[in-house]
């Protein structure tokens, strides 16, 4: 428990809090509360910079608050492969963990 909560306070901690005007309706159309809707976006960003390579699955899944096994089931979800590298950036993330 105790590491649990030094692993969320220093996620927290190393955390950008942004304020965005979206228009009420949005949320009413979505069905969905404020919290919520942060969590989608979060989410729909991310899947979709990893989609266009502007980002790795591990930092997509950083951004969307999941885990990379996690971010890789939303990718099904989404629809977007989780294959998009070449067997160069392939061999180059497996030396990375």
């Amino acid at each position: 428990m105790y590491n649990e909560c030094i692993e969320a306070e220093e996620r927290d901690a190393l955390m950008l809090h942004m304020t965005l005007d979206m228009p009420e309706e949005a949320l009413g159309a979505l069905r969905t509360d404020p919290e919520n809707f942060a969590r989608e976006l979060r989410l729909a960003a991310a899947v979709k910079w990893y989609e266009l390579r502007r980002v790795s699955q591990e930092r997509a899944a950083k951004i969307a608050g999941l885990s990379r096994a996690e971010f890789l089931a939303a990718l099904r979800q989404f629809g977007v492969s989780p294959f998009q590298y070449t067997a160069q950036e392939a061999v180059e993330e497996a030396g990375r963990d």
